[in-house]
C-alpha cells in the first residue's frame, strides 16, 4: 500500500496479491475453513483519493459503473466500522479508480478496504497503528489485515492471523484473468478438506530465497481443483500458461485469475505475447505483467 499527501486530502494505491500456496486444514465451528497461506503484493494497483466531506457524511465515487456505491461496499462499510470506532461523525469524500478484476481472487476489494481504513485514518488524523487498523480490517474481511502486512506474509486463521515474510528478491507474474469471476463461497462450499494437508513448509522457504524454480515447483492452492470444476476456462487457461514454459502456474485465491509464476522480466513478457493467440481465439482475459511489491 502506497500513501501519500495530495493537497488536502490523502492518495492511496491499493495492491493487488497473489496467493503462491493455500490450504484448507479443516472446517471450523463456526462455519469457516482453517487456512494457511503465503501470499504477496503485486504491483497492479486500484486507487483511492480521499478528501474532506460534510460532516457525517461518506460518500463514495467509482470509475466503474458495476461496482457498488452503496453502503454494502467495503470502503462505506470500513469508513463506518472506523467512525463508529472513534465514536465521531467525521466525513468523506472518496473516488476510486478500479483497476484489480473483480471476483477473480486477487483481494482487490480487501486492499480497497485496507486503503480506506489507512487514508481516512490519514484524512482525520486519527493517529492509529497499523497493528489497530489490522485488527479493525479483520472486522471486513479475512485477507483485510494482511494488507498491513505486506509485502509478503504467511497467514492463519481466517486468513487474518499475519506473521510478515521477507523476500530476498522481486518476483516476477503474469496475471490472466477470464471474463468470468467466481464465488468466493460457492468455491468454498466445493472443496475436499485433504485427511494429510499439505505443510507449506518447503514453499516459505523457497519464497525466502528466492529460488524461483523451487517456489516454482511447490506452489499449491487446494481451491484450484473445485473452481477449474465449477469454470472450466480456469483449468483451460492455467494449461495454456504451463505449456508457456514459466517456473511455475497456478490459479490465485478463490479464483478465477491464474498466473505464471516467471524466472525473469524478461520471461514474463515472452509468457503473455505467447497468450496473444489465446486472445485472438475470442476468450479475451485480461493479461497484466506484475512484479511482487518490494
Amino acid at each position: 500500500m502506497i500513501l501519500r499527501r495530495c493537497g488536502a486530502g490523502i492518495l492511496v494505491r491499493a495492491p493487488a496479491k497473489v496467493n503462491l500456496f493455500l490450504e484448507v486444514l479443516h472446517r471450523r465451528p463456526d462455519g469457516y475453513h482453517e487456512l494457511a497461506t503465503l501470499m504477496t503484493a503485486v504491483s497492479l494497483y486500484d486507487t483511492l483519493l480521499f478528501g474532506n466531506g460534510p460532516s457525517g457524511t461518506v460518500r463514495l465515487q467509482c470509475d466503474r459503473p458495476e461496482l457498488s456505491v452503496r453502503p454494502d461496499n467495503l470502503i462505506c462499510r470500513a469508513a463506518e466500522l472506523l467512525r463508529r470506532r472513534i465514536g465521531r461523525d467525521c466525513g468523506a469524500d472518496i473516488r476510486l479508480w478500479k483497476r484489480i478484476p473483480m471476483a477473480a481472487g486477487l483481494g482487490g476489494g480487501s486492499s480497497d478496504a485496507a486503503a480506506a481504513l489507512a487514508g481516512l485514518n490519514a484524512l482525520w488524523r486519527l493517529g492509529l497503528s497499523r497493528a489497530e487498523l489490522a485488527a479493525l480490517g479483520a472486522e471486513l474481511g479475512s485477507d483485510v489485515p494482511f494488507f498491513f502486512s505486506a509485502p509478503a506474509a504467511w497467514c492463519t486463521g481466517r486468513g487474518e492471523k499475519v506473521e510478515a515474510v521477507a523476500l530476498s528478491r522481486p518476483l516476477d507474474f503474469v496475471l490472466v484473468s477470464p471474463p468470468v469471476g467466481l464465488s468466493t463461497a460457492e468455491v468454498f462450499r466445493n472443496v475436499a478438506v485433504p485427511p494429510e494437508p499439505e505443510s507449506g513448509a518447503e514453499v516459505r522457504r523457497a519464497a525466502e530465497a528466492g529460488d524461483v524454480v523451487e517456489l516454482g515447483r511447490r506452489l499449491h492452492n487446494r481451491l484450484q481443483a473445485p473452481a477449474e470444476r465449477l469454470r472450466p476456462i480456469v483449468a483451460e487457461l492455467r494449461e495454456r500458461l504451463t505449456a508457456l514454459g514459466p517456473a511455475g502456474s497456478l490459479m490465485t485465491g478463490s479464483g478465477s485469475t491464474v498466473f505464471a509464476l516467471c524466472r525473469s522480466p524478461e520471461e514474463s513478457f515472452s509468457v503473455a505475447r505467447g497468450l496473444d493467440v489465446f486472445r485472438d481465439e475470442g476468450a479475451r482475459p485480461r493479461v497484466h505483467i506484475v512484479q511482487s511489491c518490494f
